[in-house]
Parts: C-alpha cells; structure tokens; sequence
C-alpha cells in the first residue's frame, strides 16, 4: 500500500504531534506560520460501496486561547473548548480514552473495489493522522492514550516525521490497496479509526 501525500493550501506549516505534559487539547504543538482558516466538511459516504472519500473532522474552538499551546485551531466556525475537550476523553463507564465524539473519520467504514484510490482529506482545525496499523490500539500522545497499548504503527523513534499526519486543510491519496480489510486510526486522537474494505474488481475474474 502507497500514501502520497498531496500538495494542499497549507503546505510548509511545521504542526508536529507533541507529548505536552500541560495536559491540554490533543498534543499537536506547532511551530512555523499560521495556516488558513477552513471550514468542517462532512462527506456523505455512509460505508456504500464506491465512496472514495474519508472526511478527517474535529469542532474545535478558533475563539478558545487554549487550543494555542498545542497547535491551534483552523476552524473558522469550530464550537469545541479545549476544557471540553478534554472532559469527554474519559468516563466513569470506561477503562480506556472514550474522546470527543466530534473529533472522527467520516465515513468510519467504507467499500471499494480493488485498485481504486481513495482520498484522505483533513477538514478539521487540528492536526491528525491517518495511519494504517495491524490492530487498532493507542496512539503517541500519553494524556490521549489512557488505557490502550500504542500500536506499533504510530511509534516514531529519533525525531521521525509521520508521512501520514494531515493537517488542516491537508490531503492523502491510498493507491494500491490490497483485497482486504485496512485498519486506520489517528496516531494523536486514537479513538478515531476506520476500515477501508478492499473487495476483488467485479470484472477482474476473482
């Protein structure tokens, strides 16, 4: 499987996932420029076969200070605090990060036919990634990864740069993808997961 990552409005903006021990927002630190303010999309794939679009979303707040320490918030009509945030990451009924139902991939679950593309796009505020693992687990950012193991997929090692982290306003194309089921999840958010799956073409004689 290939993910190349597309030229989009924001490129050369340096948002890095981050490990803050502030406790605050969703680990994502940013250094360099401010990029352009976009707005949430949806898609309307609902896992129907031939959809080729996941929509990477989150609500955060642009008007909360708070979101700043941790990379900002892209959004221009964004209705999430950073303080909400991060009371919908646990519950009393959970063991593990529960997070905050608005921070997901839409559709979470889709089909196409093998050999067709799909289009990745980040139409959130904050920085996410889209990272195929094995098995869905935890993610890099400790105060975001309560009571999962991280998989092994989203474990950088000496200051590595995820090819697979979108940001705002950003774009991953999937080429190549093999029949089968394909496990992705955020690497920062890891409650945000979706299965792209993989069927033989109709017409390929499978």
């Amino acid at each position: 499987m290939r993910q190349r990552i597309a030229t989009a409005a924001m490129v050369g903006l340096g948002i890095i996932a981050s490990c803050s021990d502030g406790g605050v927002g969703d680990g994502a630190a940013r250094q360099g420029p401010v990029a352009p303010a976009f707005d949430a999309l949806g898609s309307s794939g609902n896992g129907e076969f031939g959809n080729r679009h996941v929509s990477i979303l989150d609500d955060c707040d642009p008007s909360d200070p708070n979101w700043a320490p941790t990379g900002g918030c892209q959004l221009r009509n964004g209705d999430v605090t950073a303080a909400e945030f991060n009371v919908f990451l646990s519950s009393p009924h959970s063991a593990s990060v529960v997070g905050h139902p608005a921070w997901r991939n839409q559709p979470s679950y889709l089909k196409i036919e093998e050999g067709s593309d799909v289009r990745v796009t980040n139409d959130g505020g904050r920085l996410h990634t889209f990272t195929e693992v094995a098995q869905f687990g935890g993610g890099r950012v400790p105060p975001l990864n309560m009571g999962l193991t991280p998989a092994p997929e989203c474990l950088l090692s000496g200051g590595a740069i995820d090819p697979t982290q979108v940001f705002p306003g950003g774009r991953l194309r999937l080429e190549d993808l093999a029949e089968g089921n394909h496990r992705f999840q955020c690497c920062i958010h890891p409650w945000m997961r979706a299965l792209i799956k993989v069927q033989a073409d109709a017409h390929g004689g499978h």
